[in-house]
C-alpha cells in the first residue's frame, strides 16, 4: 500500500509524515510547518472569498470553510494517490490542499472557463478529475452514500 498522498502523486513534494522529534505520533517539525502553511493558505483564501462575496463580486451561495482548515491539512497527509474526495458544499479549500492553483479555484467562483469546473460549478460544486476531487454535493448528507 502506497503512503504517498494524492498531491504527492501529482508531482508535489511527498507529504508522507516525517518521523523525528516532536509530539504525538512522531511527526517532525517539517510536517507541522507544512500543516501550518496549508491552513494559512486556506484561511486567507476563504477570508478573501468572503470579502469578495459581501462586495457582490460573484453570485450564488458562499459557504466558507473558516475554522475547519486543520481537518484538510491532516487529511492530505493520510490519503493515498488513488483516494477520491467527495465533499459537502463547503469545498473551496479542498482543491487548494490538493494542489490546485488558487487562481483556478477563484476563477471557478467567478464562473470563468479557467475555473476547476470550467466555471459551471461555482462555490459549491468544485470538480477536478486530475486530482480526484469529485465535487461538493448540495443535498445534506448526500455525499455519504457516494463516498462509501
Amino acid at each position: 500500500m502506497s503512503t504517498k498522498t494524492a498531491a504527492a502523486a501529482k508531482g508535489s513534494k511527498s507529504r508522507k509524515a516525517e518521523t523525528g522529534k516532536g509530539g504525538g505520533a512522531g511527526l517532525g517539525k517539517e510536517t507541522y510547518l507544512r500543516w501550518f502553511k496549508e491552513m494559512v493558505l486556506m484561511r486567507r483564501f476563504e477570508e478573501k472569498t468572503g470579502q469578495l462575496y459581501t462586495m457582490q463580486k460573484f453570485g450564488g451561495f458562499c459557504h466558507l470553510y473558516i475554522g475547519q482548515e486543520a481537518i484538510l491539512a491532516g487529511m492530505i497527509t493520510a490519503i493515498r494517490p488513488t483516494d477520491r474526495l467527495i465533499t459537502g458544499y463547503r469545498d473551496h479549500a479542498h482543491p487548494l490542499v490538493l494542489g490546485t492553483p488558487s487562481k483556478h479555484v477563484m476563477a471557478e467562483l467567478f464562473g470563468k472557463m479557467t475555473g476547476t469546473s470550467k466555471g459551471k460549478g461555482g462555490s459549491m460544486h468544485y470538480f477536478d478529475k486530475q486530482r480526484n476531487l469529485f465535487g461538493g454535493h448540495g443535498i445534506v448528507g448526500g455525499q455519504i452514500g457516494l463516498g462509501a
